[in-house]
């Protein structure tokens, strides 16, 4: 009874902490999360929207981010200079972001829109991870516009502007890189590290921001490939892109064996109703299980968070843009898609157990197991409190808790549909190796068991 009204309680002060923003977060003590400003864990729950400030009225930024709220996202990311012809085509009053690019000029009535919506985003509990140009700025390759605009002064220069500009917002992460990994024989990374560099002198003191990168899929490492050891670079971001069969799980797993410690995360996932590897006519589009299986694999082997995507919803389509690769329907409609409101039960999941001491245990499951949709993946504290295991097809495996404190075992159901759980009703569960057969098992039968 005191087990259950503790988990009711937490529940209860997660539902409670939406609408606020709690300064800025920070890392953890270990290094492995993130931290609010009391002291208390802070879960990242992402939404992306790339074009958040580029292709929205107020009044539509103010629907979608009162929307993701009440969904119990608490991160969205956007661009400031946008993906789509950011530099040509003007926002949604008609403003383009600079008055002239050689030099650089802002448009103080483009800069207007990104400050209110950063403010309603704070006002909705809601932190901005804030690119400040997309990656074709830079480097325009074969799926960008560009122009490339930025080599390693003005984008110092426009760091220390933005970074200026935006000092005192306490609901701000900086993203640099924007879908481009830097090239080989380049100087890519220094004029990243430079607008990073001017990003960070513009700080204030007494405001401490986070800064990260966001690459393109890039095996096995994300942003660690170039910046893992910089002192600008807080937390490393990957992309693990865009088709349903890709094992993540690894792809979290080598950031997080590396040293200096530094907490990890997708920051582009396969986006619910994509078409699979681009090619709807032959794979179709994603299904919630696929998305699913990505979130918690990634969460179990040691992410911070987790961040969605929808595709209609990054590019803010609507039915007067041209499509970017066949979104199914307008963005104000695709914002209700099942798994952007089954997001939270993960979040809730996590937050409901003691949270810095978690860690991933890829020997739990002692099966022999594949590379594959199946994998079975569990997490557990140091300590030995409590263990979950993810079963993503339901799949009968053996699985290990000697590593668990007690000889005396409660299990539960946790349905990552619903966010319902139940009693573990299969054989007594013993300190040492036992055989878990899920409750169902199949395409879209994931759950999660867990131990206490």
């Amino acid at each position: 009874m005191k087990n259950a009204l503790i988990l009711i309680l937490t529940l209860f002060s997660i539902e409670s902490a939406i609408g606020q923003v709690n300064g800025p977060i920070r890392i953890s003590e270990n290094k492995r999360f993130f931290v609010q400003n009391d002291g208390t864990p802070f879960f990242w729950m992402a939404d992306t929207a790339w074009e958040l400030f580029h292709r929205t009225t107020r009044e539509e930024a103010d629907y979608y981010l009162t929307t993701r709220a009440k969904q119990g996202f608490n991160v969205v990311q956007a661009v400031a200079l946008a993906e789509l012809d950011g530099l040509n085509a003007p926002n949604s009053y008609g403003a383009l972001p600079f008055q002239s690019i050689s030099p650089l000029v802002m448009n103080e009535k483009y800069w207007e829109h990104v400050d209110y919506i950063i403010n309603l985003a704070e006002q909705n509990g809601i932190y901005i991870a804030l690119l400040p140009t997309w990656g074709d700025k830079i480097f325009k390759n074969s799926w960008g516009v560009g122009p490339e605009i930025f080599d390693e002064e003005n984008a110092f220069e426009y760091g220390k502007w933005i970074g200026s500009r935006y000092a005192d917002k306490r609901n701000l992460i900086w993203i640099l890189g924007g879908d481009r990994n830097p090239r080989k024989d380049s100087r890519d990374v220094e004029v990243w590290a430079m607008m990073a560099k001017g990003i960070e002198i513009a700080k204030d003191k007494n405001n401490p921001i986070l800064k990260s990168f966001h690459p393109q899929p890039n095996l096995p490492g994300g942003s660690s490939t170039w910046f893992h050891e910089a002192d600008w670079l807080d937390f490393n971001m990957h992309q693990t892109g865009h088709c349903p069969n890709q094992p993540t799980y690894r792809i979290i797993s080598h950031d997080y064996d590396l040293i200096p410690v530094k907490p990890t995360l997708d920051g582009e996932p396969l986006y619910e109703e994509h078409p699979n590897c681009f090619n709807a006519k032959e794979l179709g589009y994603s299904a919630g299980d696929d998305i699913r299986r990505i979130m918690y694999w990634n969460v179990f082997a040691g992410a911070a968070g987790q961040t969605y995507g929808c595709h209609a919803v990054w590019q803010m389509y609507t039915l007067d843009k041209v499509p970017i690769n066949g979104p199914l329907k307008p963005w104000q409609i695709s914002l209700d898609l099942p798994m952007a409101n089954q997001m939270k039960h993960l979040k809730k999941l996590l937050l409901s157990k003691p949270y810095f001491s978690r860690i991933p245990d890829f020997g739990m499951v002692v099966s022999v197991q594949e590379d594959d949709d199946h994998f079975v993946i569990a997490t557990r504290d140091i300590e030995g409190s409590y263990a979950m295991v993810y079963f993503p097809t339901g799949k009968t495996v053996e699985v290990d808790f000697s590593k668990l404190q007690d000889a005396a075992m409660i299990g539960s159901w946790y349905d990552p549909r619903t966010g319902v759980s139940f009693p573990y009703s299969g054989t007594e569960l013993i300190k040492g190796k036992n055989t878990i057969e899920a409750p169902s098992s199949g395409k879209g039968q994931d759950w999660v068991l867990i131990v206490d």
